[in-house]
C-alpha cells in the first residue's frame, strides 16, 4: 500500500467543481482553514512547512519578512541585510520583486536538512518516502526539474509587479498558461514514477502550476476554468495508476480567485475518513502519519506491471530532458 500526497497549490474549494472535476474531489473533498502571512495572505513560503511539520509559521521559523518579500536565496538575503539599513520598506519590497524577477534566484528553496539542523520533524521522518518539488523542502539543492526551471526563467512571461492585481503581469497570458501547465504535467508524471516504481510508502508531489496561472488570469477566468480541467486530467491519469489499497490526497496551501490568494483551503482523497480528519493545513502532517501508522505501506509493493510502466515513464521524462 501507497500513500500519495500531491500538493495543488492555490487549489481553489470554490472554483473546483464535482460534476466537471471527479478527478479533483475524488471520494471525499473539504474546505480546510490556512494561516494569513504577515504580508496579509496566505503565503506558499510559510505553508508548506506547516504542511509537512504540523506547525505554524512561527514554530517552524520559514516565515515571510516584514516587507513582504522572500529572502532565503543568498544573494537576495545579503541584499536585505544592507537594505535592512539603507533603504525605506517599500524601495526594499521593489528590489526583491527585480532581483527575483530578472535574476536566477529562486525562491521555496530552503535545503531539507534544515529541519533536522533545527530540530524539527516532518512528515518524511523515518518513512520510506519522497519529496518531489515539495516548496522549502529540498532535498538535493544542487538538481532542479522542469517546473524549477521554469520557474526560474519566467522573464517577462511573469513579472513581479506590486502595483498590479495579484502582484504579477504577463506579456502572453497564454503562453504563460502553456508553460504552467507544461509544469504541473511534468510534477504529476514524476508524481506517477513515484507511485508505479513501488518504492515507497510515501510519495509526496507537489506543483505551482495553478497557482502561477492564477496569478495573472484574473481578467480571464475562462483561462483559470481550463487549467482545472486540465489539471482534473492530469490526476486522473494519476488516480487510474492506484493499485488495490493505495490512497491519494489533494492538499492545497490557500485558494487563489481575482488574482489573489483567499483564505481558504482544500483538500481531497479517496479515503473520507483521511478527509474528515483534517480541518485546517496544520492537521495534514498529523493525518498522514496516521494514517502511514495504521495500515501496511509496505516499502516492497508488489506493483504487478506498473513496476515495467513506471520505467517507461521514466524513460520518457529523461528523453524530454524533465529529469
Amino acid at each position: 500500500m501507497v500513500l500519495v500526497v500531491f500538493g495543488i497549490d492555490a487549489l481553489d474549494p470554490e472554483l473546483v467543481d464535482p460534476e466537471a472535476h471527479p478527478n479533483l474531489v475524488l471520494e471525499a473533498h473539504r474546505s480546510i482553514d490556512t494561516i494569513v502571512s504577515s504580508a496579509g495572505e496566505p503565503s506558499t513560503h510559510e505553508l508548506w512547512p506547516t504542511i509537512i511539520t504540523g506547525l505554524e509559521p512561527a514554530g517552524h521559523g520559514l516565515t515571510l519578512e516584514d516587507d513582504g518579500v522572500t529572502w532565503e536565496n543568498p544573494l537576495i538575503a545579503a541584499g536585505s541585510r544592507v537594505a535592512d539599513y539603507l533603504l525605506p520598506d517599500g524601495l526594499q519590497t521593489r528590489i526583491g520583486a527585480w532581483l527575483l524577477t530578472n535574476t536566477d534566484a529562486d525562491a521555496f528553496r530552503t535545503p531539507a536538512d534544515y529541519y533536522a539542523d533545527n530540530g524539527l520533524s516532518t512528515v518524511f521522518d523515518g518513512r520510506e518516502s519522497t519529496a518531489i518539488g515539495v516548496p522549502n523542502y529540498v532535498v538535493d539543492p544542487d538538481t532542479e526539474d522542469r517546473e524549477h526551471s521554469l520557474r526560474r526563467h519566467m522573464g517577462e512571461l511573469f513579472e513581479r509587479d506590486p502595483e498590479a492585481t495579484g502582484g504579477h503581469t504577463s506579456a502572453d497570458p497564454y503562453a504563460f498558461y502553456e508553460q504552467c501547465l507544461e509544469m504541473a504535467m511534468v510534477r504529476t508524471a514524476r508524481v506517477r514514477r513515484g507511485l508505479r516504481g513501488g518504492r515507497y510508502e510515501l510519495v509526496f508531489g507537489y506543483t505551482s502550476g495553478l497557482d502561477l496561472v492564477g496569478h495573472v488570469t484574473y481578467d480571464l477566468p475562462d483561462l483559470q476554468r481550463r487549467a482545472y480541467d486540465e489539471l482534473d486530467e492530469f490526476v486522473g491519469e494519476l488516480r487510474a495508476d492506484l493499485a488495490d489499497g493505495d490512497e491519494l490526497l489533494l492538499v492545497s496551501d490557500h485558494g487563489l480567485q481575482d488574482g489573489v490568494h483567499t483564505e481558504e483551503a482544500m483538500v481531497a482523497g479517496t479515503d473520507p475518513e483521511l478527509v474528515e480528519s483534517i480541518d485546517s493545513v496544520t492537521d495534514v502532517r498529523a493525518a498522514v502519519d496516521a494514517e502511514l501508522d495504521s495500515a501496511n505501506h509496505s516499502r516492497e509493493v508488489e506493483r504487478g506491471d506498473f513496476t515495467a510502466g513506471g520505467d517507461d515513464v521514466k524513460q520518457q521524462l529523461e528523453d524530454l530532458g524533465y529529469m
